[in-house]
């Protein structure tokens, strides 16, 4: 009998199939989950209390993914009433890890207000907040982690239109006893501040210090009109605060300069199209023109883009914003003015404290040259967009720049550096800045420019093509400016703190560019993460710290590293060396690794062509012929010898655990309070943290051919340009270009302060056909030490002492054929 009652035999004489009993169980178990959610969501409140854990889930699944819509209603009141009437008491309960973001929003608000605050830009006790879509009121709440709500704000008004969310916002703030808080349930676009709420001589409904908007602008269908009401809503001098969901393509905004940044804003077409299916079902739209209007309409002061990697990797973002036009007054159009002065060192003249007779003559000739700060602003005037977000920050040390361009985005959003190379003792003892001199310096890890800075020049302009180089720097200037000296030793001094994310949303990001924050709020793990050494085991130049770390824990020469850094004279330190030394100066381990093409420019940040200069010094110094050169393999051995020339004196001469930080620094993965950077001390602390200690800094991202062409001519008197000259093709014609407008750029008697890996760089000749006298001012040969980091092989000094004329195709109009967006 092969079958009874059309049941195959095989499920009789072998049971069921482990298929058809997970799809039953699975049916079974989805069947039962809908049950007991419809139950638990018909119960009544006053029976029990089901509003609170596993109950408020249900209810939260049942109203967003069982519960149909009301269809009945016409306005946008009633559909939101039918979304939200259900689960209004479990709201927050179940919104804690959905809508992620808001308090790191609230938090930046905070911190731009205490600011505005500490700078009597705005009153305590004075201030007029305006929560739209605020539901129950948890922003408001949540604001006072940040700051005293009821001691800032005079008033704070929550606007939301669904009647069951504000009667939980108004339970809230009864049960909290706050006074100065009033619900409105009303349609954002309508509503105005009262009119003892404006200032006198203010218009109705401009009154407000703070607009807030969390997770209800894509909730909005007509939020063109809400967007155009905030602007009639925000003071002149106030902020808006938005988070919410998002998805974009980098595409849509590649060609706009304003919005602060385009880091991580990227969503990939799959991401777009499902979270907007998504999230559509429970008409909550992600489309991007939504965050788009909104930095149309508004000024960027600061925005970061982020995932909510608990549910998925939602993108969503934080906008704080400002009104865009700052030029509707006098003041507004002149501190542009004042800023595109100082960028470019060309004076600034008002043409009202001027006389007409030096209009033409000086006016024509300053304002040849301009940054491409201004040139950007220039277009986007006259487009009415905002202007690039550089010019909204509290700060204006950080110039303009575009982060899409691919002479920027080759570094991976990845600095190389996370410490300088070079010597600042010896910077001082050559240079003697002196408080009328103008720098340009590289920035590489911004170490030398704030030892420079503590000196006082009128003016230091850092000049870097990695953008990320230049984060680092604007985040130590931050952390002068808004930390004790004890949270900037932390971070910079052992390279790790555990508070650093709180620290750089409640305290450094006023001081901090746009650009600069989102890079930061993505790598907070650098500073807070349990595994690893922090700060200085990052960068590029990582790899080869890493390495030599783990050669000494593999031959078990920890104890010894540990003597080493901890020895009191350099007799006991020369004893220890030796050991050491056998392992990390091996030949076997430089043939193989170091003297590699890859090890060089991965591992040390050494290019190729800075890796044939010392080659090529090699060859010159053992006699080489050009057929020698041909037949024997000596780039491991001139490698080899480089690093013994390196190493060996600056052990045998220098105290590691006392003076010497750069070694210290590589060998124990922190400085220590007896041998760091002196800009770590506590007297340079005193000094940099004082008011107006970085108002002469610029910091600009770009090539330094660019940046010296766009500075009024004889203006600088220091450059300090490393080893960057190493990098230039001997084939090519840069060096040469470079040295012209070093030229053109200096005054007569102006300096270069160059470092070299060859003890005759080929590019020197450069300098002295187009007006420069040469000087060599440390040469390192074989076992001697020219500073602690005895790295160079030479140092030099190129003073101006001839002046070239200037060709015409090199002078700048103020045409905007150079302006890169």
């Amino acid at each position: 009998m092969s079958s009874l009652t059309g049941v195959p035999a095989g499920l009789l004489q072998g049971g069921f199939d482990r298929p058809y009993i997970s799809i039953a169980g699975t049916a079974l178990f989805v069947c039962a989950l809908v049950v007991i959610v419809l139950l638990v969501a018909s119960q009544k409140r006053s029976k029990v209390n089901y509003d609170s854990g596993l109950f408020s889930y249900l209810k939260f699944i049942y109203a967003n993914f069982l519960k149909p819509h009301d269809k009945g209603g016409n306005t946008q009141q009633d559909a939101l009433e039918s979304f939200y009437r259900t689960q209004a008491s479990v709201y927050d309960a179940t919104r804690k890890r959905l809508l992620r973001g808001r308090e790191d929003m609230l938090g930046l608000v905070a911190a731009q207000i205490k600011y505005k605050v500490d700078n009597k830009e705005l009153k305590p006790g004075k201030a007029i907040w305006v929560d739209i879509g605020g539901g129950t009121g948890y922003n408001i709440e949540a604001m006072a982690t940040f700051l005293s709500v009821s001691e800032v704000f005079s008033q704070v008004y929550l606007v939301d239109l669904s009647p069951s969310l504000c009667e939980v916002a108004r339970q809230r703030f009864e049960r909290l006893g706050w006074k100065n808080v009033t619900v409105v349930c009303q349609d954002a676009r309508s509503f105005r501040l009262p009119e003892d709420n404006v200032e006198p001589g203010k218009s109705l409904g401009a009154g407000a210090d703070v607009v807030t908007m969390s997770y209800s602008l894509s909730m909005i269908p007509d939020y063109y009109s809400v967007v155009d009401s905030l602007g009639h809503l925000v003071k002149p001098s106030g902020l808006l605060g938005v988070c919410d969901f998002y998805v974009q393509s980098i595409v849509d905004v590649s060609s706009r300069n304003y919005i602060g940044g385009a880091f991580n804003r990227h969503v990939n077409w799959l991401g777009r199209a499902f979270w907007r299916a998504w999230f559509e079902a429970d008409r909550v739209n992600l489309d991007a023109a939504r965050r788009d209007y909104l930095e149309y309409r508004f000024g960027t002061v600061i925005s970061a883009s982020e995932r909510n990697y608990l549910l998925g990797g939602i993108p969503y973002y934080i906008f704080i914003g400002c009104q865009k036009d700052i030029t509707q007054d006098q003041a507004g159009r002149d501190s542009i003015e004042k800023l595109d002065a100082s960028f470019t060192e060309s004076p600034y003249l008002s043409p009202a404290n001027h006389r007409k007779d030096m209009d033409n003559a000086v006016v024509k000739s300053a304002r040849e040259i301009h940054s491409k700060a201004y040139e950007s602003a220039v277009v986007n005037l006259s487009a009415n967009l905002p202007l690039p977000s550089s010019f909204y920050q509290n700060h204006h040390y950080r110039i303009f720049y575009n982060d899409m361009l691919p002479k920027h985005t080759q570094f991976q959003n990845e600095y190389i550096y996370a410490f300088n190379w070079e010597d600042p003792r010896v910077d001082h003892r050559l240079l003697n800045i002196q408080r009328d001199d103008v720098i340009l310096a590289i920035t590489s890890a911004g170490d030398n420019i704030l030892d420079y800075l503590q000196k006082s020049p009128r003016r230091v302009h850092a000049v870097d093509l990695n953008p990320n180089q230049n984060h680092l720097i604007e985040l130590k200037v931050a952390s002068f400016i808004a930390l004790g000296h004890r949270d900037v030793w932390k971070i910079f001094g052992e390279g790790k703190h555990a508070d650093f994310r709180n620290l750089l949303i409640s305290r450094l990001s006023p001081h901090l560019s746009s650009q600069a924050f989102q890079y930061w709020l993505e790598h907070t793990h650098v500073f807070t993460s349990s595994s690893g050494r922090g700060l200085y085991e990052t960068g590029g130049s990582r790899h080869a710290i890493k390495m030599v770390r783990y050669l000494f824990k593999v031959f078990g020469l920890e104890g010894q590293v540990k003597k080493l850094c901890e020895a009191q004279t350099l007799e006991e330190q020369r004893k220890i060396w030796p050991r050491i030394r056998s392992v990390l100066m091996s030949k076997p381990l430089h043939w193989a690794v170091v003297s590699t093409e890859w090890f060089a420019w991965k591992a040390a940040g050494v290019p190729r062509n800075q890796r044939n200069m010392i080659v090529d010094d090699y060859y010159n110094r053992n006699g080489l012929n050009k057929e020698m050169k041909q037949a024997k393999d000596v780039s491991g051995k001139s490698i080899w010898e480089y690093v013994v020339d390196t190493l060996d004196p600056a052990v045998q001469e220098t105290m590691i655990s006392n003076d010497n930080y750069f070694y210290f620094l590589c060998l124990q993965g922190q400085f220590s309070r007896r041998c760091a950077p002196a800009y770590l001390s506590p007297q340079a602390h005193v000094k940099l943290s004082s008011p107006g200690a970085f108002d002469g800094l610029r910091i600009h991202t770009d090539e330094i051919n660019e940046v010296i062409g766009r500075i009024t001519p004889r203006s600088l008197t220091i450059a300090v340009v490393m080893d960057s000259m190493d990098w230039f093709d001997p084939e090519g014609t840069d060096a040469a270009a470079q040295a012209r407008k070093f030229n053109h750029a200096l005054k007569m008697d102006g300096r270069i302060l160059l470092r070299s890996a060859s003890i005759e760089p080929w590019y020197i000749k450069h300098f002295e056909e187009n007006g420069f006298t040469a000087r060599r001012v440390g040469a390192r040969f074989s076992g001697t030490c020219i500073d602690r980091v005895n790295m160079y092989a030479s140092t030099w000094i190129c003073t101006k002492t001839r002046e070239l004329e200037r060709p015409m195709q090199d002078k700048r109009s103020n045409s905007v054929e150079h302006l890169e967006i």
